[in-house]
């Protein structure tokens, strides 16, 4: 499922219209956006959870030539699976 499929499935449950619909959405994505951006956990109950992870700087390896170089500190986000989800998936 893309986003214009979660927009469309949102308005046909709701009779939302499809604008009003695609405004719910952006606001929810927007909402975890900026809670991860400011460092926040965003956790929805029984389906998953976001976090970022930060990873402090290193020295790597040029594949290429083997010379180290140095890797600079960096946040990514990560994504945990809930009990629920898992469940779910696993028994269809």
């Amino acid at each position: 499922m893309n986003k214009a499929e979660l927009i469309e499935a949102l308005r046909e449950e709701t009779g939302l219209t499809r604008s009003k619909a695609k405004e719910v959405v952006e606001l929810f994505f927007d909402e975890m956006s900026d809670a991860l951006a400011s460092g926040d956990r965003v956790e929805l109950r029984g389906l998953c959870s976001f976090y970022v992870k930060e990873y402090k700087a290193y020295t790597g390896r040029n594949p290429k030539t083997g010379e180290p170089i140095q890797v600079r500190p960096k946040k990514l986000p990560f994504f945990k699976c809930g009990k629920e989800l898992k469940k779910k998936v696993d028994y269809k």
